[in-house]
């Protein structure tokens, strides 16, 4: 980290190894603590799961849910990437996904064994192949942005308007790839999820 005239800049780095550690992370929160966190809280128990078996979706109901969670996600990353915390953000967002994906393999593989794995894929299928990219899109589109305006110094004039515009362009492509998602994670994977738990 360097600083120029007040301003903090920041080299650039890859946030994969930050996806990964958090992983890590997650995997070993769990297994030290999942005396609490398994046996004390019913984390994915036999009777959560029975639960889900017998429950009725309303995909539309579903859809629009998840819709106004992404979007609002979206929303807040891409605001949050104009501040002076954003590249912060990019990194701890990069992290709690690594972390939430690290303990949701693990107490379902801890629990389940091999069927607790595929319950896992199947839980994030086929919605996971659009939010994947997103994330991953969105996370250096908002290090690009963050960089932009703090790395330089200055907020762009007319001479980065090239630049914003195709910033512009590609946070709308990554809003149609996480609509998409919304729509698999909604109407989609309801019917696989269902259909695999009938035969846990």
């Amino acid at each position: 980290m360097q600083i120029y005239a007040g301003r903090v800049h920041f080299g650039k780095k890859n946030l994969m190894p930050v996806f990964f550690i958090g992983i890590v992370g997650g995997i070993l929160i769990l297994n030290l603590g999942k005396s609490t966190l398994l046996e004390g809280t019913g984390l994915f128990d036999e009777y959560t799961l029975y639960g889900m078996k017998s429950m009725t979706v309303d995909r539309g109901a579903l859809f629009c849910y998840v819709f106004r969670r992404r979007m609002l996600a979206l929303l807040v990353m891409a605001i949050t990437a104009t501040t002076y915390l954003g590249y912060a953000a990019c990194i701890g967002v990069a992290g709690w996904c690594g972390m939430a994906a690290g303990t949701f393999l693990s107490a379902l593989t801890i629990r389940y064994g091999i069927k607790g794995v595929i319950l896992a894929v199947v839980s994030v299928f086929p919605q996971m192949l659009f939010y994947l990219p997103a994330i991953i899109m969105m996370l250096g589109w908002g290090e690009d942005i963050y960089r932009a305006i703090y790395s330089k110094g200055t907020l762009p004039d007319g001479t980065d308007r090239v630049f914003w515009m195709k910033k512009l362009g590609r946070l709308g492509l990554i809003a149609l790839i996480t609509v998409l998602g919304c729509m698999m994670e909604g109407y989609v994977n309801p019917g696989l999820l269902l259909g695999y738990l009938k035969g846990f």
